[in-house]
């Protein structure tokens, strides 16, 4: 087992990376073994099933008026983002995630969407938001939960050592710092090669981010 995380905030992982257990007990098993400090993964999951602290749970497709989280609707589909628009009207506690292939997609969507819905939090995935081209530090004031994840333009999932990266974990921690933010820091990596992230190994990149980011 890894040591705990010396940084301010519990570092868990989501559940998706050790998709290779189909059952969310095992998965939980297998990120307490790594030194995870929590799960992500999806709601209805019953907290004394895992042996592993809930940390955002997500619905999918579409949020419920609770605290989870939910991606933004595919760019896709038609009528997403007035769908989008009505979800989160009806579920203003749900948390919306933003991604590059989504109906909100960037820091001007965004403030499109919660001009919109309301005043919409969200889960800040550093992947995600690299992979748009955008800048996650200025959306942090927004996010109620934080993952991470190495990317850079049009790439969502690097490995943490890729010189290629853009995303500055250290900056990340500084600016989450100045916003005394009280989240939890969750580590995603994931192979879904159907939705064009295809990923061999997302158990042990997400191993080796959390090593980076609790020598930092």
């Amino acid at each position: 087992m890894t040591a705990p995380s010396p940084l301010r905030w519990p570092l868990g992982v989501v559940d998706v990376a050790y998709a290779r257990y189909a059952d969310v007990v095992d998965r939980a098993g297998a990120a307490r073994a790594d030194g995870f400090e929590h799960l992500d993964c999806m709601v209805g999951t019953d907290p004394a099933s895992i042996s592993l602290p809930i940390g955002c749970p997500t619905s999918f497709p579409k949020p419920i008026d609770t605290w989870c989280t939910t991606p933004a609707p595919s760019a896709d589909l038609d009528g997403a983002w007035e769908r989008a628009v009505r979800w989160w009207r009806r579920a203003p506690h749900a948390l919306l995630e933003p991604w590059a292939g989504a109906t909100v997609n960037s820091i001007e969507s965004i403030r499109a969407f919660r001009a919109e819905a309301g005043d919409v939090r969200l889960l800040v995935d550093t992947g995600h938001v690299a992979d748009w081209g955008g800048d996650p530090y200025e959306l942090l004031e927004l996010a109620d939960h934080v993952q991470l994840r190495q990317g850079k333009p049009g790439h969502t999932q690097l490995h943490v050592d890729d010189p290629s990266g853009v995303v500055d974990f250290a900056e990340v921690f500084r600016t989450l710092e100045r916003l005394d933010y009280r989240g939890k820091l969750s580590v995603e990596y994931f192979d879904l090669p159907d939705n064009g992230w295809a990923l061999e190994d997302p158990v042990q990149w997400a191993r080796d981010l959390a090593a980076r980011v609790r020598g930092a």
